[in-house]
């Protein structure tokens, strides 16, 4: 256990991350830290897929972070996560628990492999409304006439990621990035996958589950609350498309049709970014999410070298 100090479990949306983390973290005294990008906002649950009845085994509560931390209607981003992350890391590792991190936002995982200083860059919405304005080939000529180090491997055929990388110079031209000296991560990367159909089931089922659950009603809460519509939008899928349901631009059924396919998608898309961290030189250790959460855990206790009869 000693040449490894996290734990991390990543998987696309569905692909029972949480129950296995939960598992593992019961067998090696460890805590819980949240990779995902909307379940840091209360009152958000049944939307976030939070299940928060799964950190419950065994008669007792794995401890957790990074969970209901914020209050619905706010903004998180990258270089925040990495400051929360570092935070809880550090208690956790003081108390001489094993820290691990589970959850399907690939980026806020890779940010902390990578150590990308430039997260730290804040968002300059008017620059960015106005680079929008421009063509891809514009927005890499005008990257191109730019003398930083920041513009260096940017991907070029993404839009987005041009501007940010615009956004990321422009700010650079008057400020310096203070280096914050970060614990040295060891970690060991997990991967849950599933086939396909495999996933596509089970995204649908669980919307179903989700939505007796009172998904829609945690929305029209909120909603209540004083949430902004564009805020909710802004959090994306099930929140963006119940508002739209609610405001009458769709039927319940076209909704779980158009919601269903989109949450789909999403687990593609987070699929193919776990690839793109494989290719930038991430190790990460694929396990067949269809098998029980009991041998997936003994894989793991495997691969760190624990014996599960020594760490109870």
């Amino acid at each position: 256990m000693d040449q490894h100090n996290l734990i991390i479990i990543l998987g696309a949306t569905a692909s029972g991350k949480t129950k296995l983390a939960v598992s593992v973290a019961d067998a090696l005294n460890g805590e819980i830290i949240s990779a995902d990008s909307r379940q840091v906002f209360k009152q958000m649950d049944i939307g976030t897929g939070k299940d928060l009845q799964e950190y419950h085994i065994n008669g007792k509560t794995i401890p957790h972070h990074l969970i209901d931390i914020l209050p619905p209607g706010e903004r998180y981003h990258v270089d925040a996560f990495k400051n929360d992350f570092y935070q809880a890391f550090e208690s956790i590792t003081q108390k001489k628990s094993m820290p691990i991190l589970c959850g399907g936002t690939g980026m806020y995982i890779h940010s902390l492999l990578q150590r990308q200083p430039y997260t730290a860059v804040p968002v300059n919405q008017p620059l960015r409304d106005q680079l929008d304005l421009l063509s891809k080939e514009e927005l890499i000529l005008t990257l191109q006439s730019m003398e930083s180090p920041s513009t260096d491997h940017v991907d070029l055929s993404s839009k987005k990621r041009l501007i940010r990388a615009l956004e990321i110079a422009d700010y650079l031209k008057d400020h310096t990035l203070e280096t914050v000296d970060r614990p040295v991560l060891k970690p060991v990367i997990f991967g849950l996958k599933n086939e396909v159909e495999v996933t596509r089931a089970k995204i649908l089922n669980r919307l179903d589950e989700r939505f007796k659950a009172g998904l829609i009603e945690e929305v029209m809460e909120l909603l209540k609350e004083g949430i902004s519509k564009d805020i909710l939008i802004f959090y994306g899928l099930e929140y963006k498309f119940i508002v739209n349901y609610l405001d009458g631009l769709s039927t319940f059924e076209e909704l779980k049709l158009k919601l269903g396919t989109a949450i789909c998608q999403f687990a593609k898309r987070q699929n193919t970014f776990f690839r793109k961290m494989e290719k930038d030189s991430v190790e990460i250790i694929w396990l067949d999410a269809s098998e029980s959460t009991n041998l997936l855990k003994q894989k793991i206790l495997e691969k760190v070298s624990v014996n599960e009869n020594l760490t109870r």
